[in-house]
């Protein structure tokens, strides 16, 4: 999985007046807490190193730098400004190399549907799963194939299986279906008659 190095400063004050003055020169105050470090450290960073990522549809482990401290970490929570849609938080989780962690991971969707290929419309119903396992073996994605897939048909979070990593988003939870449009199923109707 790729990771992503933020480098942050510690912050002392709590205050909401600092974080106001942080936000307003560019920063995001952040938070690093569990069981990799022994306490939670407050500091803040550049919003520009957020970027990749936050805006983006894939997964980075993060390597935190607060002034010199090397911390492995992923985003366990963000908070945005309702209107403009500014990060004004994050909460990072420190994990230890040799303790699992759970996290979002995106599905990608491969192959080519016989479905699509009749008309069908493809319906994304889930873009991510939660898994558990140990930080190095975690993909980067989890990839669900629709080449077996015909109209009506679904593919189902139990039809997968992860490889040194388990999936802890419900078996019965639909990934993707393969929709049967207005048109196709007035024929059917049509043909049966």
């Amino acid at each position: 999985m790729k990771s992503i190095e933020i480098i942050g400063f510690k912050r002392a004050n709590l205050d909401g007046r600092e974080l106001t003055q942080i936000r307003e020169e560019g920063n995001v105050p952040c938070v690093v807490y569990g069981p990799g470090i022994k306490e939670q450290i407050h500091f803040y960073a550049p919003i520009i190193l957020f970027r990749d990522l936050i805006y983006t549809p894939e997964v980075h482990m993060v390597d935190l730098n607060i002034e010199g401290t090397k911390i492995k970490a992923v985003l366990k929570e963000s908070q945005y400004h309702p209107v403009s849609e500014m990060i004004l938080h994050a909460d990072f989780l420190a994990y230890s190399e040799d303790k699992p962690i759970k996290m979002e991971i995106p599905v990608t969707i491969t192959g080519s549907s016989p479905g699509i290929m009749k008309g069908g419309k493809l319906e994304i119903k889930t873009r991510t799963l939660t898994v558990k396992g140990l930080a190095k073996d975690l993909p980067d994605n989890i990839p669900v194939d629709i080449s077996s897939l015909d109209l009506g048909k679904s593919s189902k979070v139990g039809d997968l299986k992860g490889e040194n990593f388990e999936i802890l988003t419900s078996p019965n939870v639909t990934i993707v279906t393969i929709g049967i449009p207005r048109a196709l199923r007035g024929k059917k109707a049509g043909d049966e008659s």
